[in-house]
């Protein structure tokens, strides 16, 4: 993967952070984003702007008026368009050099793993529970990463979840909150966006330290972030000890 002479000059100036090599893993990468609205619009232009090579990302909605506040990968001209269309539009002008996968479908249990593919990690920029828990469950089962991020009005959650090594969603929120149309402030998502995509990056570069066994706290209104560290539950449903071995079992017959 060696860069062009134009992807040099574009990424000059965070090369000088991680070098061409890990620009080049950059470009390598293949990251695969479970939604277009609120989290799913900072995580994907940023990667994209840092030059992740592949973006997947799927949502199964229109643009509506009420997006718009917080939705930044669509404008007011997008609304009836599909998301994934009008996201797929706005990351390619955003840059060129990268391959966009935009895919209008609902994920569910019948599609999720091969949505996912042979992607090297999962961005969970989803807004309900119950998807969440299944890509939780490819996650695991195909051994890669899983960047979790919610919202609430001023309020946020980020964790980073390497399968084996750390607890899982289900670990950390053992039980879905009830469904609800919850209140969103549009710095919010922009906010939690920003450090999942920080996270990819590090992820992919090797560097720094991840947001792993830990759930980062954000506050809005108070402009404070707090964490709670967090441990693997062996008995957990979805990566405990015996689950895990079992799923292995399953997937060598």
């Amino acid at each position: 993967m060696v860069l062009s002479q134009r992807e040099q000059e574009r990424y000059s100036r965070q090369i000088l952070s991680f070098g061409e090599e890990g620009q080049e893993r950059l470009k390598k990468a293949h990251i695969f984003i479970a939604g277009a609205g609120g989290l799913g619009s900072p995580v994907a232009i940023y990667l994209a702007v840092a030059g992740v090579g592949t973006i997947t990302i799927v949502d199964m909605d229109t643009v509506d008026q009420t997006n718009l506040n917080r939705q930044i990968l669509h404008f007011d001209r997008d609304i009836g368009r599909k998301k994934t269309a009008s996201a797929q539009e706005k990351l390619e002008e955003i840059n060129p050099d990268i391959t966009v996968n935009a895919i209008d479908v609902k994920i569910d249990t019948a599609n999720a793993a091969n949505l996912v593919g042979n992607a090297d990690g999962i961005v969970d920029a989803m807004d309900n529970y119950p998807i969440r828990y299944l890509l939780n469950d490819v996650a695991i089962k195909k051994e890669i990463p899983f960047f979790h991020g919610g919202i609430r009005g001023f309020y946020g959650q980020v964790t980073t979840i390497i399968p084996g090594k750390t607890p899982c969603l289900k670990c950390i929120i053992p039980k879905a909150p009830p469904a609800e149309v919850f209140p969103v402030v549009g710095v919010t998502p922009g906010f939690i966006g920003m450090v999942q995509a920080t996270e990819v990056l590090k992820y992919f570069l090797g560097i720094g330290e991840l947001l792993t066994g830990r759930l980062m706290i954000w506050d809005g209104l108070q402009a404070r972030a707090e964490e709670i560290r967090v441990e693997r539950n062996y008995g957990c449903e979805a990566c405990g000890v015996l689950v895990t071995k079992t799923t292995i079992l399953e997937m060598k017959k």
